[in-house]
């Protein structure tokens, strides 16, 4: 009885407020991961201004970007960690459905987050030292984009996790709704499955409950071992209904609860379009849900699919704020990506409440601009508020962060530039950890390495989609392509955007 009150009145909280989440998507949570603002995105777009056959699955207005910030009146930075790499592989679909760039630009570009671009990739990296959680690399030059300012470019490689936990208790929670029965949605899902099941073991408990206009346990606690039975029971799933996700969840976290290993890896993972159209429906409402129950140690990431009906609001929300990781699923080569390396990585979280603090020194530094970023800028205050959430980040996990800076005109020799902090938590513990390092002038360069410039390109692709202020009118994307062709690639997913870049006009 206590149960089905709990569902419904969770149901009606999410029902009630379906209509803001998909304007308000996510917000500048100036707040760390509160509830989003409305500032993060502007206006709606009108439905009626929508192309012809382009369907109006997502909203977005002009994204707010980060402004630049006088050093000698607030010389510090804060934010979070941000590993999620959902936006690139949404980039990547839209391109390969051959969109033209003008409509992605004005219909779906501030949907396209910078840092999830630019973290979608790997560079050069240092290995961390004397205990740090990260190896941090930095180069400044030139900004590409704006002669009058440079580009600070800082690469994070975290440490690898020490020793493997006592297992893996997964619970997959999978929407069979009918907006998921396409080739690139469930079946894809189905595909993609085997190639994680190879990769499990004695140790692990795999579960599988899915939603559509109700719950259904499919598998439950299977050991890892008996991998026919897991196949079987994937390739039984089938596709249909509605969508009612808070049932699913609620599902899901309890069947996770009865698994529970201590000192393993207890996650959720939420494949789904993103559609739920029945039961808890709104940003807020999912994000209060998720908040709660990451304090039992059960965390939640979730896997994006299709194109059609999509909300990445809400699929990003609950990932960033159930302490999980947050992928877009586009092909069977991301898939397998996914599946065999990204999703397992995750899985092994060495640091929580990851947050980063810079000082920059006035004597040396005039303005600066975080670039990206938008939705985890958080108040300097917090940074040392051990009771603020912040990114979880995995074992090995890279991210960049670049910042535009303006170099002070007072003709002063600075050695040392700028400061930065990293604070963070080992898991499940309480007490925050503090990495300081200092940043000094001979990182500043004018023959910048092909990292910069790769990630210069990529930075200058999320701006023109974006519509930015802050970028150079004769900047175009024929930079991003030139840029493209002169440094040597030895990636197979940056020469895939390389070539992505090159069919566009």
């Amino acid at each position: 009885m206590k149960k089905n009150l709990f569902t419904k009145l969770l149901a009606l909280t999410f029902a009630t407020v379906m209509t803001l989440s998909l304007v308000s998507c996510s917000g500048a949570m100036k707040e760390g991961f509160d509830a989003p603002t409305d500032n993060y995105y502007g206006p709606e777009t009108p439905m009626e201004s929508l192309p012809e056959g382009m369907p109006p699955d997502e909203l977005y207005g002009q994204l707010i970007e980060n402004e630049w910030v006088n050093t000698s009146e607030e010389p510090t930075s804060t934010f979070s960690s941000d590993v999620d790499t959902a936006s690139y592989s949404r980039l990547r679909a839209y391109l390969n459905n051959n969109m033209p760039f003008h409509n992605l630009k004005t219909y779906y570009g501030a949907s396209i987050r910078t840092e999830e671009l630019l973290n979608y990739f790997k560079y050069t990296t240092n290995s961390p030292e004397n205990g740090d959680l990260f190896g941090v690399r930095t180069e400044i030059a030139p900004c590409p984009w704006n002669k009058d300012a440079s580009l600070l470019m800082m690469t994070f490689k975290a440490k690898e996790a020490e020793t493997k936990s006592k297992g893996n208790n997964l619970v997959f929670l999978i929407d069979v709704s009918g907006s998921m029965n396409s080739e690139d949605k469930l079946p894809l899902l189905q595909k993609a499955f085997d190639t994680l099941i190879d990769s499990l073991g004695s140790n692990d408990r795999i579960s599988i409950v899915t939603y559509s206009g109700e719950e259904k346990v499919v598998l439950e606690g299977c050991s890892g071992n008996d991998k026919e039975k897991i196949r079987k029971a994937v390739k039984k799933l089938g596709a249909g209904g509605s969508t009612n996700g808070s049932a699913g969840m609620e599902r899901a976290y309890s069947i996770a609860q009865d698994y529970f290993i201590e000192g393993g890896n207890n996650r959720i993972i939420m494949a789904t379009d993103g559609d739920l159209n029945v039961g808890i429906t709104s940003t807020e409402g999912i994000l209060d849900y998720v908040e709660k129950k990451r304090q039992s140690g059960i965390y939640i990431s979730t896997l994006g699919f299709g194109m059609g009906g999509y909300n990445d609001s809400m699929l990003e929300t609950i990932a960033d704020n159930g302490n999980g990781a947050y992928y877009f699923i586009d092909g069977m080569t991301e898939a397998e990506k996914i599946f065999g390396t990204d999703l397992l990585s995750t899985l092994y979280t060495v640091a929580e409440d990851v947050k980063f603090q810079l000082h920059f020194n006035e004597l040396a530094i005039s303005e600066y601009r975080l670039v990206g970023y938008e939705n985890r800028v958080m108040n300097n205050e917090d940074f040392e508020n051990n009771a603020k959430d912040a990114g979880e980040v995995g074992s090995g996990q890279q991210l960049v962060v670049c910042y535009e800076i303006k170099w002070s005109q007072a003709e002063v020799y600075v050695e040392n530039i700028m400061s930065l902090s990293v604070r963070y938590k080992n898991p499940g513990e309480l007490t925050a950890l503090q990495n300081d390092y200092i940043i000094k002038n001979d990182v500043a360069t004018e023959d910048p390495s092909d990292d910069f410039k790769f990630a210069s390109a990529v930075i200058v692709t999320a701006m023109l989609l974006h519509d930015s202020e802050y970028i150079d009118k004769e900047i175009t994307l024929d930079y991003v392509k030139d840029t493209l062709k002169e440094i040597e690639l030895n990636d197979f997913y940056k020469e895939e955007f390389r070539n992505l870049i090159k069919k566009l006009n």
